[in-house]
């Protein structure tokens, strides 16, 4: 059982993932492992922020217009981040086994 991802985590993954070119919105949702809804409102977080760039797609893929592209501050606060986890390391905690009576 994997412990639920806090927002800040999701945003990670969000920006990971534009990062690593994956850029339609449906893509995104898929890798990212979320629902459309949610995607939608930490997207226009993302954007309102200057963290990615929501542009118009009128060539290529035709099913969908809008595609993210992370900007230099996002790639910034990624970098950031995962400088921070390399130093941190975490232990997982140990899981408990029940001895039988």
């Amino acid at each position: 059982m994997s412990a639920r991802r806090s927002k800040f985590e999701i945003y990670i993954d969000i920006l990971s993932e534009i990062k690593n070119g994956v850029v339609i919105p449906t893509r995104i949702m898929y890798s990212a492992n979320l629902s459309w809804k949610p995607l939608c409102a930490m997207l226009d977080s993302l954007v309102s922020q200057e963290l990615v760039e929501d542009c118009s797609n009128d060539e290529g893929d035709k099913r969908t217009k809008v595609y993210y592209k992370i900007t230099e501050k996002g790639d910034n606060v990624l970098r950031y981040f995962n400088r921070a986890k390399d130093l941190l390391e975490v232990e997982k905690a140990p899981i408990l086994r029940l001895r039988a009576q």
